[in-house]
């Protein structure tokens, strides 16, 4: 079955292609919808499948022209119009933007002037020094190229959480209809909720294998078979392949243990056990006291299952053999949770119920999708008490036309207030302000004055060291104006790897100014991540969950942004969305 996540990828290049074909506007409309599509709580393939042409052109952004593309793509796996351009432009679009400071309009220009075409090419050109001679560019951006080239062919192999957890949402869904699956969950980096995931692994309990297997890759959703076997199977659907893995219903909660890891926390886990007399493996829990050397040879039926079986039907019970409390997946990453769990100093960690509202989100202001009123609608439907709207003001890194002026920012509080007088949700009037290389915000005193909230973020010069970019951050936190620094590396997944900073450092100064450090939650960003919220909290930094929403189906992403303050073990308490509003007006001034 062809995914959302699918749709959307191929109508991003064909933005992107259009972009480095110096095609104006166009662009845009497909960025817009591809956002839409890749948001839809419904596959869109169903609606093609149904010939529910009505339904598809009523989301957002997408009119005659997208939704005949789309129907396009499901029915014939092509748009014979990306095709062309691709005939046109034979180059790897997506493996060249990866590059950061090469867009598509930048790879374009080097396919036209130097037939660049893939990252080997453009390797090869930038050492023989042929890039600098092209107009626009010089030697620095040579050499940056050089220098970014590693990690922009690394970073491709990896999905997007944000996209593969909803398939694997729906894959647990397909299973649960299974008459002889009796358990089943994700296991892997995806139940850990990490920020990219290889692939999705699927845990199933059951007496009968060979049925769930046939059921499994007969599904109507996948579209090949990797490979299949009596206990386990490998499909792909759309781009994302899933493994599946059966086990006895007695050992599902040693096996969802064993394999959702993450690999330094299970051997800490395992270590930890053999000191106590238990070896664990994926067949459960075993008290080897007594026992020589629980290694030297196997159970009875061939596989490890030497000792007494003390667990293994629940994961719980697992930690529960050698002490511990269950420890969350997110926070298994062998950074502290284990002796947490033996001295009972888990966190309670943080949930999408705590949150009470969104600081950071857009409209059509600036580069948002919708009205400042259909998302204020969108955000009391949700049932929140409050939220922002932060557009973009004009600065370094925003693109042109995109960001406000100090006049136009007052004109939108404005109207903002305007909104807010006849909204269901109290609405905050704010601004995304850019932090620039100097790590000055850029904005009158007026403005300023006139503002709830200013989340400043940097969208330039993200190529930084980390000692100059920890020094520029920490200007932006200190300056009494901001209230909370958004996106602090810059990076997007997949694509830049954004500044490197000192995370504790950057706690230490919020604490101390009483500066929230922001969670964005678009799953291309998920910046802060995981580490580097637990060493800011560590400090005593506040933290924001924001989603940088750009259209109402976008504030949906504050699920991921909950995962990610989960990984770095943040309560409540450490987040100021999740006070109420009146606590929450005195913290931001």
């Amino acid at each position: 079955m062809t995914t959302n996540a699918e749709l959307a990828g191929r109508l991003e290049e064909f933005a992107d292609l259009l972009e480095a074909d110096d095609v104006e506007y166009k662009p845009r409309a497909y960025r817009r919808a591809a956002e839409s599509v890749r948001a839809h709580p419904t596959p869109i393939a169903d609606y093609v499948a149904a010939d529910d042409r009505e339904s598809i052109e009523t989301i957002d952004h997408v009119g005659d022209a997208i939704a005949s593309k789309i129907v396009e793509y499901v029915e014939t796996g092509a748009i014979e119009e990306l095709e062309e351009l691709r005939a046109e432009l034979p180059i790897d679009i997506a493996d060249l933007t990866r590059i950061e400071g090469v867009g598509p309009k930048t790879a374009g220009k080097l396919y036209r002037e130097l037939g660049i075409q893939s990252l080997d090419d453009l390797e090869a050109a930038a050492e023989a020094g042929e890039v600098q001679e092209v107009k626009g560019f010089g030697p620095k951006t040579e050499q940056n190229i050089l220098e970014n080239l590693e990690f922009a062919r690394t970073i491709g192999q990896r999905q997007l959480l944000g996209e593969a957890r909803p398939l694997a949402d729906d894959v647990l869904a397909f299973l649960e209809s299974v008459g002889t699956v009796e358990r089943c969950e994700v296991a892997g980096s995806i139940r850990r909720w990490r920020e990219t995931i290889g692939d999705v692994d699927v845990l199933v309990a059951t007496e009968d294998a060979e049925d769930v297997i046939d059921e499994f890759v007969d599904w109507n959703s996948v579209d090949d078979e990797i490979e299949s076997g009596p206990a386990k199977a490998s499909v792909r659907v759309g781009e994302i392949r899933v493994d599946l893995r059966t086990v006895v219903p007695e050992e599902f909660g040693s096996a969802l243990q064993y394999f959702t890891g993450s690999k330094d926390h299970n051997i800490t886990l395992r270590n930890y056990a053999i000191d106590r007399d238990v070896k664990l493996n994926e067949y459960g829990a075993f008290d080897v006291s007594g026992i020589d050397d629980p290694d030297s040879g196997e159970g009875t039926d061939g596989r490890q299952r030497v000792g007494d079986r003390v667990a293994g039907e629940d994961e719980a019970g697992m930690y529960e053999a050698l002490g511990l409390e269950w420890i969350p997946p997110e926070l298994r990453e062998d950074r502290g949770e284990i002796d947490a769990a033996a001295d009972g100093d888990l966190p309670e960690l943080l949930t999408r119920d705590d949150i009470r509202g969104d600081l950071h989100t857009h409209t059509e202001w600036s580069d948002g999708n919708t009205s400042i009123e259909a998302m204020v609608e969108a955000a009391a439907e949700m049932g929140y008490d409050y939220y922002g709207v932060a557009d973009h003001a004009e600065g370094p890194g925003v693109v042109a036309d995109m960001g406000l002026s100090d006049t136009e920012i007052l004109e939108q509080v404005e109207a903002i207030r305007e909104v807010a007088a006849a909204a269901d949700v109290e609405v905050l009037a704010g601004i995304e302000a850019n932090v620039d290389a100097d790590g000055g915000i850029g904005l009158g005193e007026e403005v300023v004055d006139a503002l709830d909230v200013i989340v400043a973020s940097p969208h330039s010069a993200l190529g930084q060291d980390a000692e100059t970019a920890t020094a520029r951050l920490r200007t932006a936190i200190e300056n009494p104006a901001v209230d909370v620094l958004g996106h602090p590396s810059g990076r997007l997944l997949n694509e830049r790897s954004g500044l490197e900073f000192d995370a504790t450092a950057l706690g230490e100064a919020a604490a101390d100014h009483g500066t929230a450090l922001e969670i964005n939650a678009n799953p291309k960003r998920l910046d802060l991540w995981g580490s580097a919220v637990q060493a800011a909290i560590d400090a005593g930094a506040p933290i924001a969950v924001d989603t940088d929403a750009h259209q109402p189906a976008t504030l949906e992403y504050v699920r991921w942004g909950v995962h990610t303050a989960r990984r770095g073990w943040a309560e409540p308490a450490d987040v100021i969305n999740t006070r109420e509003l009146e606590e929450l007006r005195a913290f931001l001034h």
